[in-house]
């Protein structure tokens, strides 16, 4: 006697914002080490926090129009690697079909199918050329077509995070406050906005907010220490 198992509505939730959060992540996260690693080098070489603040201002500016200005073109390129991929596969099909229909079969043999089940599937694929060809980017290449205004956005996205990130530990700095006053509470911001951003990062892709708040504040400190340390060096040349 087969069992009866009453319905119950079922809706998935799943999260597609992946390239926006990771041109957030990316944007401020570099937006929060770079000026901070500029401001605090050049707090142990100037007297005044009004310099200090234009420098990082003009760091930020530069900066957002750099990392925007990359990040169109890493979302250009995958525009343009997909569309040469794509022409490359349509190709094969058309000219070489049976050794296209063998990597179809591979890849549901792959999957667990077997002499009937895998003959069904590798026909039923095949049988229509748009969604063989579908089925060899995504299976055979692991491509997903990418949006061509997605170029634009991600540039947007991450030159406006950059800057958002940016105006945190340069905010001591606006205040007035003494220049070793202004460092010791950019530090702080610096590292609380780590922190947030970490754990927002991990929310919203559904890994521990905690750890990820812990990773990027460890991973971000890093950087900035290692930057200002460079710059402090830098600094003491030819003094």
């Amino acid at each position: 006697m087969s069992r009866v198992f009453p319905r119950v509505p079922h809706g998935e939730v799943h999260f597609t914002g992946r390239a926006v959060v990771r041109d957030v992540i990316i944007g401020m996260s570099d937006g929060l080490t770079v000026p901070f690693a500029l401001a605090a080098g050049l707090s142990g070489a100037v007297a005044s926090s009004a310099i200090v603040l234009i420098a990082g201002i003009a760091e930020v500016a530069a900066g957002s129009i750099a990392m925007g200005l990359g990040g169109y073109l890493a979302a250009a390129s995958e525009v343009d690697v997909y569309r040469a991929e794509l022409e490359r596969e349509r190709r094969e099909i058309r000219d070489v079909p049976h050794a296209e229909v063998d990597e179809v079969r591979a890849v549901f043999r792959d999957y667990g199918l077997e002499g009937a089940a895998l003959e069904a599937a590798t026909s039923a694929v095949t049988s229509n050329p748009k969604s063989w060809l579908r089925f060899m980017m995504r299976e055979e290449l692991g491509l997903e077509e990418s949006d061509p205004s997605r170029a634009l956005i991600s540039a947007a996205t991450i030159g406006l995070s950059y800057v958002a990130g940016g105006m945190i530990p340069l905010a001591p700095y606006a205040l007035g406050l003494p220049i070793a006053s202004a460092l010791k509470v950019s530090v702080v911001l610096t590292l609380l906005s780590l922190l947030i951003l970490g754990a927002v990062k991990g929310y919203v892709t559904s890994v521990s907010p905690r750890r990820s708040a812990v990773q990027t504040a460890v991973v971000g400190a890093i950087a900035a220490g290692a930057a200002y340390m460079l710059a402090r060096a830098v600094g003491g040349i030819g003094r």
